[in-house]
């Protein structure tokens, strides 16, 4: 078999619904018209002219905004101003790239549009919507990196929110760094052919851009060129790539590191479990290749023998693998098995760690497990052996200890076993417990009870999705304080 062509198994990129297509529109150079004077008309104007645009102004007045742009307009270092002391008219169309108004009425509205269309001219009119062909977004500006964000006018305060965000995340630096790799872009592709190597020079580049809070020092492009020559002239065997397996957490996007992004960003192709989610892999790189090889409890499965054959086949051809697991892949995740292939066929392999499932439940509860009053430490089981029933390798008796707190993986099939076992070996059956399904997802589902009714909870929560049972009295901390809490105010 062809472990490269999983028909059954191979999930395809999916492009999601657009509400505008984003463009980077060029315009050093070019005759741009802006109709009015107003404040609003001298941003957009302003904006124009740093992209090197000829700005010309319609307006018998100009704001005091306006004018001071326009005044400080031959100080700009990209485009410049051109003020026309009259309104608009039909015959300034001519020749123009596009065409921006800031009109009062609706009439003015419509015919200014009117008029740019029959001249071919894309048009904007200043916050009327019905009356534009595009849209500015909110801006981070690091250029040559440029980042516009649109809501497709449905929240602009949404919009500057996130670009506040992005403006955090992006260091000032980038900008020297982007410049850097404009700079030696062609003399880079020179030396190196696409694929594998050209790819590693610039994760490389990346890598040292986002961990400098300098720009670039003098002679940085030099050693940069002389590092893509050594890629260059590197043995063969050195092209060959490497798996990187990377915790996808519980299923909820936002709780992905930075760096696991980033794998999924670099990636020539993703291995995924069935348990990871739409939203995760619509971080990674639009061009992997994604292959589902997930195992599912009574379900059919992609064997791990095969598994670890495609990651070696797929590295050996110089790829970027991501080994896509649930969770943490250092958790239940058959991670040390996969390792230990990669390392007897000298596959590079790294690991990013992720959330693991019992993380992501306490923190939806509200409850530490571990807690001074209650558990000293916690203790993560599987909830089934690999022929079924209960694992005959656990210590139940420790298992069963009061003072740790104890979350079962994989342990919906084997609830009401896993209960009179506890309960068998000392545990009270009085003993707070908690079953969550599809943890951090909007499906998620939780009971929260006693040991002696784990069974019946099981039943109502159902397994078909990832099950957790947690067992402990630290369960019982939270609804305690409450109480204590409620009677305090109460008492007040």
């Amino acid at each position: 078999m062809d472990v490269l062509q999983p028909p059954r198994n191979e999930a395809p990129a999916r492009m999601e619904p657009l509400a505008k297509l984003p463009v980077f529109w060029a315009l050093e150079g070019k005759r741009v018209i802006v109709a009015g004077g107003s404040d609003a008309a001298a941003w957009k104007a302003e904006l124009l002219a740093a992209c090197g645009a000829q700005v010309h102004v319609y307006a018998n007045a100009l704001s005091d905004t306006f004018e001071r742009l326009i005044l400080r307009g031959a100080e700009h270092s990209q485009g410049g101003f051109v003020h026309h002391c009259h309104e608009w008219n039909e015959t300034i169309f001519t020749g123009a790239a596009i065409a921006i108004a800031d009109c009062e009425e609706e009439d003015e509205a419509k015919a200014f549009v009117d008029a740019a269309r029959v001249a071919g001219v894309p048009v904007n009119v200043i916050d009327k919507p019905a009356f534009c062909q595009f849209q500015f977004g909110s801006i981070v500006n690091r250029s040559p990196v440029v980042v516009s964000i649109s809501t497709d006018g449905a929240a602009p305060i949404l919009a500057q929110a996130i670009r506040r965000r992005i403006e955090t995340l992006l260091p000032r630096a980038l900008k020297g760094w982007a410049e850097l790799a404009q700079a030696l872009r062609d003399r880079v592709n020179e030396r190196l052919a696409p694929g594998p190597l050209r790819r590693a020079f610039w994760e490389t580049f990346v890598d040292r851009a986002f961990s400098s809070s300098d720009t670039p020092e003098e002679g940085v492009g030099g050693l940069l060129l002389e590092e893509a020559a050594r890629l260059r002239k590197a043995p063969a065997h050195s092209s060959r790539g490497r798996v990187t397996l990377v915790g996808a957490g519980p299923g909820d996007a936002e709780l992905l590191t930075l760096k696991a992004v980033r794998a999924l960003q670099a990636a020539d192709v993703i291995l995924f479990d069935d348990l990871v989610s739409s939203e995760v892999l619509e971080l990674a790189r639009r061009e992997a290749k994604r292959m589902l090889v997930g195992k599912r409890g009574g379900r059919a499965s992609c064997r791990q023998e095969d598994i670890n054959a495609m990651m070696v086949k797929l590295a050996k051809a110089g790829k970027r693998v991501v080994r896509l697991k649930s969770g943490d892949p250092m958790i239940f995740g058959r991670a040390g098995e996969e390792i230990a292939h990669l390392d007897r066929e000298n596959i590079p392999v790294d690991v990013v760690p992720g959330i693991t499932a019992a993380s992501a439940m306490a923190s939806c509860l509200g409850i530490s497990l571990t807690h001074r009053d209650h558990a000293q430490s916690v203790r993560f089981v599987t909830g089934h052996s690999r022929h079924g029933g209960l694992p005959n390798d656990v210590d139940w008796a420790a298992v069963a200890d009061t003072r740790t707190t104890t979350v079962f993986y994989m342990a919906g099939r084997t609830a009401g076993l896993l209960a009179e076992r506890l309960i068998g070996e000392g545990l009270s059956s009085s003993t707070p417990a908690v079953v969550m399904s599809d943890v951090s997802r909007p499906t998620q589902v939780s009971w929260r009870g006693s040991l002696s009714g784990l069974a019946e909870a099981v039943s109502e929560t159902g397994y078909a999705n990832p099950v957790l049972i947690a067992v402990g009295s630290v369960f019982s901390s939270r609804s305690v304080a409450s109480e204590e809490a409620q009677e305090f105010a109460n008492a007040v």
